[in-house]
């Protein structure tokens, strides 16, 4: 609910995860890919956010309706989550260690000695050197890469099930970035965890997932594996996302950019949401919203002229 009424941040968002699968949502800033994070959690402040319709399920169980209390157990050994901004989701007050202990305290009775072993053991897991050293540390006293280890440390202490990364490399250098993905592969292999990977970075999206969903306005307008979204788009709103990626083979004397901007949420035109800033627009995307539409196996987007741009 918002000044201007109801409106639906997020819509006919629907997907499945497998066990060890990387799964990643790409989009602009306000696609709605932090929302549907957030509704996976229960974390959406209610009110005056609410799911008014469909379900969220994690392994076998409902999660749409529980309580707080219910939903505390699921949170950290089901599903963890690295927010974004460490230096704002980290609490400055507390040290590195205190904060990594109260989510191992949370789910665990363990006594003080055995749950700060387990916090150092996290944080030399994600890498940070002198871990034990380090623990005792203030947010302030690391730099913005250990920040974001020590933001994985916390989503890890428990050893979830499923991991959903919010941007887990915004505002770091090419090289952090590259340690930090490195980083979240080499987890899921040891763990044997699904990651959610959220990022608006399409080279990140090469770098990690298995399959990418793509988000644009609140719905989902594309859906296929990794390889696929970039040797075959279908949708114009994702070959556009692909062309902003600067090229290191061809000779381009500007970047290419989308034109236009995202709707705001109470402001969405009728048909597809895409169609103001689609070179490929026609008369008819403005009068029904295009359904996802299955293309080839593994593969759909929504677009009334998918079939015909792919030739």
């Amino acid at each position: 609910m918002t000044g201007r009424g109801e409106v639906n941040a997020v819509e006919d968002v629907s997907f499945s995860l497998n066990e060890g699968e990387i799964l990643g949502i790409v989009g602009e800033s306000g696609s709605g890919k932090s929302v549907t994070a957030l509704s996976i959690m229960g974390l959406l402040p209610s009110p005056p956010a609410r799911i008014a319709a469909g379900q969220v399920r994690f392994a076998g169980q409902t999660l749409t309706g529980l309580s707080e209390r219910q939903m505390q157990p699921i949170r950290g050994p089901g599903i963890g989550m690295i927010f974004q901004e460490p230096m704002t989701s980290l609490n400055p007050v507390f040290s590195i260690g205190d904060q990594i202990m109260e989510t191992i305290r949370a789910h665990e009775r363990l006594p003080q000695a055995q749950l700060r072993a387990r916090a150092v053991a996290m944080l030399d897991k994600v890498g940070i050197p002198a871990a034990a050293r380090r623990l005792d540390d203030y947010p302030h006293q690391m730099s913005g890469g250990q920040r974001q280890r020590v933001m994985i440390a916390m989503a890890l202490a428990c050893r979830p099930r499923l991991l959903i990364a919010d941007e887990p490399t915004t505002a770091l250098d090419v090289t952090i970035q590259a340690q930090i993905l490195d980083l979240l592969m080499d987890l899921r292999d040891e763990f044997g965890m699904a990651i959610i990977i959220i990022t608006h970075n399409m080279g990140v999206i090469a770098e990690t997932a298995d399959r990418v969903l793509v988000m644009y306005a609140g719905r989902v307008i594309e859906e296929a594996p990794a390889a696929r979204i970039f040797d075959h788009p279908r949708h114009p709103y994702t070959r556009g996302l692909l062309e902003c990626v600067p090229s290191l083979t061809e000779d381009r004397a500007r970047l290419v950019a989308i034109p236009g901007t995202l709707p705001e949420p109470a402001r969405r035109p009728a048909g597809c949401r895409f169609a103001p800033r689609c070179a490929h627009a026609e008369p008819s995307c403005t009068q029904a919203v295009p359904a996802l539409e299955s293309l080839e196996p593994s593969h759909t987007a929504a677009c009334f002229r998918a079939r015909e741009l792919s030739r």
